[in-house]
């Protein structure tokens, strides 16, 4: 194999093309005439990957896969040809036999088109799309027979061996749980992230910087058409969902008013004396400096339901069970009232990117940078 000399304006060690994956035109070379393995499946490529210490760059051409991809390689890094152009889909939903005529349902947690089981991945310039048609379940009636139970479906996860995940101009796109952000440091910037229900949720540490939190509309009229985020942040962590001049904007039909910053998620556990929500979840979001659109609910926060103690159920509330706040929100639906926490000034420190990531500089790629190695 010989290895690509394109660099990026970083360091010149860094995102050297080590193969292509490309399912229109296999066995390609680059414009440089040097010999690459090119793949037909992006999992293939990222199988293919040997287990080294140094990164490991896949280049990837325009089109449409349609397959799950599973990273478990260390320092690996994919590189699309544009939002939009490179296109990763799966169909894949939480209440979906695993396979057919089978009890037994993939369940939130298995629906990821883009999994992340390792440190130090980077996506860039791709489209990560969960392809399972929510609007066509959301349009039945309620009761209708047709109407499936398990609407999540996620389009990446950070799993619990995942950190230092960055993610550059990519784009997220789904309805419920579009992201889950399950374990470790996440950094996304100049990307944009399309849901509606807890679309953003975990108990990982995720810095959400210059990006676009765009709502979906709901079927049917109702208060509440979603909830930006559902974090699950444990107590002892300190840094939990932060968005950083970001936007929240909105799709057409998406309300006035009808869409909450966010709810608490306390995940249901077992515990040596039962199951119940997990008392230790204290989720924590934050926005500094975010434009919201007037979509976003003038209570600024909700509640969440959970199991207690006694096996009933109860609702979490997000002044007492949960650690939200804002500073410097602008647009039509920054509002400043009782129920809308608001960071004080002197804690803004705090929450410098270096502080947020404990140290991680996460290795960007200019976009002059991603357009020469994908040539």
């Amino acid at each position: 194999m010989v290895l690509c000399g394109c660099v990026s304006t970083n360091k010149p060690a860094d995102f050297v093309v080590n193969a292509r994956v490309s399912n229109t035109n296999p066995g390609s070379m680059n414009s440089h005439g040097d010999n690459l393995v090119t793949y037909s499946t992006i999992q293939a490529a990222v199988d293919a990957a040997p287990l080294a210490d140094e990164p490991w760059t896949i280049v990837i051409a325009p089109g449409n896969y349609n397959e799950r991809v599973v990273i478990r390689r260390a320092g690996l890094r994919l590189i699309g040809s544009g939002k939009g152009k490179t296109r990763i889909t799966f169909d894949r939903y939480a209440g979906q036999p695993v396979e057919p005529g089978s009890s037994e349902t993939w369940g939130t947690f298995r629906t990821a088109v883009v999994e992340v089981l390792a440190e130090d991945v980077g996506l860039y310039d791709l489209t990560i799309e969960n392809g399972y048609d929510y609007p066509a379940d959301d349009r039945l009636p309620k009761g209708h027979p047709d109407k499936i139970r398990g609407t999540q479906a996620v389009a990446l996860k950070t799993g619990e061996q995942a950190d230092r995940t960055l993610l550059q101009r990519v784009e997220l796109l789904g309805y419920q749980d579009t992201l889950f952000v399950q374990e470790g440091r996440t950094f996304v910037t100049d990307s944009e992230i399309r849901g509606h229900v807890d679309f953003i949720f975990g108990d990982g540490n995720a810095l959400f910087e210059n990006t676009d939190v765009i709502s979906r509309p709901r079927a049917h009229p109702m208060t509440f058409t979603g909830y930006i985020t559902a974090p699950s942040t444990l107590l002892d962590s300190f840094y939990g969902l932060t968005f950083i001049n970001c936007r929240l904007l909105r799709e057409l039909d998406v309300p006035d008013n009808s869409v909450p910053l966010g709810r608490p998620w306390h995940p249901t556990k077992t515990f040596t004396d039962g199951r119940y929500a997990d008392p230790n979840a204290v989720g924590k979001s934050t926005f500094i400096n975010t434009f919201m659109d007037a979509h976003i609910a003038t209570v600024g926060w909700s509640t969440m339901g959970g199991t207690a103690k006694d096996g009933s159920r109860k609702q979490f509330d997000p002044l007492e069970d949960a650690r939200f706040s804002e500073w410097g929100s602008y647009g039509p639906g920054a509002v400043l009232n009782a129920k809308r926490p608001q960071e004080k000034e002197t804690a803004l420190a705090d929450y410098a990117k270096h502080k947020i990531l404990d140290g991680w500089n996460p290795p960007l790629l200019s976009k002059a940078g991603a357009n020469a190695l994908i040539k």
